[in-house]
């Protein structure tokens, strides 16, 4: 494990603590792998029972590094990528996973939460989905899942403009279980990891293996990875990239 995703294990959960404040716990290759390896350790692991995913400092994750995306977009990263096993691992895992969630939740922040199975946010906390700005596709199965969660109307809306959604309305929309003070979130959201902990283990994975439809996600996550590499290799992602690096608006008007 690396010290930007950091482990615990008591009383049956298995907390991942995302660990990289200074960089707004953007997400690199190696804290993907980490967080895969810990899926996987939840699968594997007889004495853990829950998953608690949740982050250090103000802001949960400011989503993928950008740099490393750029590198990809201008083909100079040959580096496997562990970014499908995290996915895979938790469309696919039937341990219960719970998130805690302050501050900005950009991109792949938010569209794991759809795999959450109780997601507690921090007052301040704000859901963002900017895939399109940055002339990608969204991912991890949000293309089917966000939709059939909050309806296609509020899903277009979140994909197409990237704008933040609140904690209030993300509760309102059934995106969140509960919305609690940020300097309770931590304490509640383990709280409640243990209370879920205690139930039979058994009736809790049967339980959610019947409610989640993992054929039908991966083999959406599979369609989006195909469509969204070509995005990636695309003019308008490196125009957007581009802007990015230069703190500027991009200009997408002559790219067809």
């Amino acid at each position: 494990m690396i010290s930007e995703v950091k482990t615990d294990l008591s009383a049956g959960v298995l907390t991942v603590t995302l660990s990289r404040p200074a960089k707004k716990n953007a997400l690199t290759n190696a804290m993907y792998a980490a967080l895969a390896d810990a899926i996987q350790r939840a699968d594997t692991d007889q004495d853990v029972r829950v998953l608690l995913i949740q982050a250090d400092g103000e802001i949960f994750t400011s989503g993928n590094d950008i740099s490393e995306f750029a590198a990809q977009s201008a083909g100079a990263d040959a580096e496997e990528r562990h970014v499908m096993r995290f996915l895979r691992g938790l469309a696919s895992t039937s341990v219960p996973i719970i998130a805690a969630v302050q501050g900005k939740a950009v991109g792949v922040g938010t569209t794991m939460l759809l795999h959450c199975d109780y997601v507690l946010l921090g007052d301040d906390a704000e859901l963002m989905t900017p895939f399109v700005n940055l002339a990608l596709i969204p991912e991890a199965a949000s293309s089917y899942l966000l939709p059939q969660r909050i309806g296609y109307s509020r899903a277009f809306e979140m994909f197409s403009l990237g704008e933040p959604v609140s904690a209030e309305s993300a509760f309102a929309w059934g995106i969140a279980n509960k919305v609690v003070p940020a300097a309770d979130l931590h304490v509640e959201a383990k709280q409640m990891a243990v209370k879920i902990a205690a139930k039979p283990l058994g009736s809790l994975t049967a339980m959610k293996r019947l409610m989640r439809d993992s054929e039908r996600t991966l083999a959406q996550i599979d369609l989006e990875t195909g469509v969204f590499e070509k995005r990636l290799q695309s003019a308008e992602a490196r125009e957007a990239f581009a802007a990015f690096a230069q703190k500027r608006q991009p200009d997408f008007s002559r790219i067809r």
